[in-house]
């Protein structure tokens, strides 16, 4: 045996050579380290043939070091991650090769049938990038890995609605959840409560943060990954999607000074994108912006964020006590949950505050009567508010396979249709991914403060005058706009129902 220098329960950092090919280097256990400022060949006992066999073809003047097999897969596994991130920042030259050759999760799955018996973890960490990079290319928001009782599956989460993505074998879904623990500094070894936690992912030379979600289920745990936005990603108010009549509207309000505007909608509409491109609309560099968020979803460069943490007593309110100490200017909170918060933000508008916030309400108008029932009072909100935006996102048809439809009698008489109108239903086809969808649109009704409105606040009103009044003023209806985009043929008559016409 050769007197080669042993060490054990190190924590080496990989050190790649220019000069050996690192697929070839990785493929015959040869690894490299520096130890004491001095780049060094890193060899396992347990693979010395394999590596002895390999560096007698080359030359190579460095120090050789046996270290334990743990201290040796530790490197190895890193050595790995260099790899597959070097193979993910070569997407964007490859692309058009990529998409003659890519495999799809499936096929991943069946040939990589090494993925359970293996002893490194390369298919795992490369099935947990390709899930990213797959879940990016197909433009969904999230990812969703769900535990059931014989097989597990995975489905990303586009324009809105779930779609399944690929089953995969239980076992398999375990090593997958324990590698996207290990990326978002989560306790591997718990099983038994909730975590949370980020993580960032380099695709394509660029930097992605996902929030990452596991609650433990009856037959495992259900990973559930946010992909989060970066701040040269968010919209502007133009990028949107509304109408340009809306559009201008919204670019005027938020040019005051100060008062509050809110923008309302169910879980999933779009409203924190729309409060951000609110922030980037008025963002400068003499002014001081602040939010208090939970959580906070896009990170961006020119605004100062507040994570609240209800376990150490930073909730929406006291977080919003705080702010109005740190002279802002623009406050936004993220959700006006109690009669407390809205208090605060009211109050915070009336005394100099431009605040933006988000309010769960169906309608622009029911939002008035949420805040009086949360104990605000009427003439504190007619002289606070600016506007009410109420938003949904509706998907749109897929323009190479959507198939022409009429109205049936029944939908024409509850929804007010023209009977007999010619619509469009969905199809699916292999350019919108099989769901008949391609793409959302934004729609939205604004609801602006004026003096006929403050009169009418001096008094106790409902919710149905009020919408009166702004249907008569001008004010374009969720409803109406669902209607329009059915009879267009941009969406189907299942999506207008999805999205709630008698909601809106």
């Amino acid at each position: 045996m050769l007197n080669i220098p042993e060490i054990e329960s190190v924590d080496l950092r990989p050190t790649p050579l220019d000069t050996v090919d690192l697929n070839v280097s990785i493929k015959n256990y040869v690894l490299f380290s520096e130890i004491e400022n001095e780049t060094t060949i890193i060899l396992s006992r347990k693979h010395l043939s394999e590596a002895f066999d390999f560096l007698s073809k080359i030359d190579l003047d460095l120090p050789i070091v046996l270290v334990d097999n743990d201290s040796f897969e530790r490197l190895f596994n890193r050595f790995l991650e260099i790899r597959t991130d070097k193979e993910l920042s070569t997407i964007d030259q490859e692309q058009e090769e990529m998409e003659e050759s890519e495999m799809s999760l499936s096929e991943f799955l069946h040939t990589s049938s090494d993925l359970l018996t293996s002893e490194e973890s390369a298919p795992v960490i490369k099935f947990v990038n390709a899930l990213f990079y797959q879940a990016i290319k197909q433009r969904a928001s999230d990812i969703h890995i769900e535990v059931h009782e014989y097989k597990s599956e995975v489905r990303f989460r586009i324009d809105g609605a779930l779609n399944k993505h690929a089953d995969i074998d239980n076992k398999v879904a375990g090593l997958i959840i324990s590698r996207i623990k290990v990326i978002s500094n989560l306790d591997i070894s718990e099983k038994r409560i909730p975590q949370d936690g980020r993580t960032q992912v380099k695709i394509a030379g660029k930097t992605l943060d996902v929030r990452v979600s596991i609650l433990p289920t009856y037959y495992g745990e259900r990973v559930v990954m946010r992909m989060l936005m970066q701040s040269e990603d968010i919209p502007h108010l133009p990028d949107l999607g509304f109408n340009l009549e809306l559009t201008d509207q919204l670019d005027e309000v938020v040019k005051h000074s100060h008062g509050i505007i809110l923008v309302t909608g169910p879980t999933g509409s779009g409203k924190s994108t729309t409060l951000h491109a609110f922030l980037q609309q008025v963002a400068s560099p003499d002014k001081n912006i602040i939010t208090v968020e939970d959580p906070v979803e896009y990170k961006a460069d020119n605004i100062n964020q507040i994570q609240t943490n209800a376990k150490a007593g930073l909730t929406f309110a006291s977080g919003l006590r705080s702010i109005l100490r740190q002279d802002p200017d623009v406050v936004m909170v993220g959700e006006i949950r109690d009669g407390e918060t809205a208090e605060i933000s009211i109050q915070a508008a009336l005394t100099g505050h431009l605040v933006f916030s988000t309010l769960h309400t169906n309608n622009a108008t029911a939002s008035i009567t949420r805040l009086i029932d949360m104990g605000v009072e009427q003439f504190l909100i007619g002289s606070s508010l600016l506007g009410v935006l109420a938003q949904r996102l509706v998907r749109q048809l897929c323009n190479e396979c959507k198939v022409e439809d009429k109205i049936t009698e029944e939908y024409a008489g509850e929804f007010g249709l023209p009977e007999g109108a010619v619509i469009y239903t969905e199809k699916g086809c292999k350019a919108c991914n099989y769901t008949g969808y391609s793409g959302r649109q934004a729609i939205g009704e604004f609801f602006e403060m004026n003096d006929d409105f403050r009169s009418l606040l001096k008094e106790h009103v409902s919710d149905h005058v009020l919408r009166d009044m702004a249907k008569k003023q001008g004010m374009v209806t969720l409803s109406d706009q669902l209607k329009q985009m059915l009879l267009d043929g941009k969406t189907s008559m299942h999506e207008i129902i999805r999205v709630g016409v008698k909601d809106a």
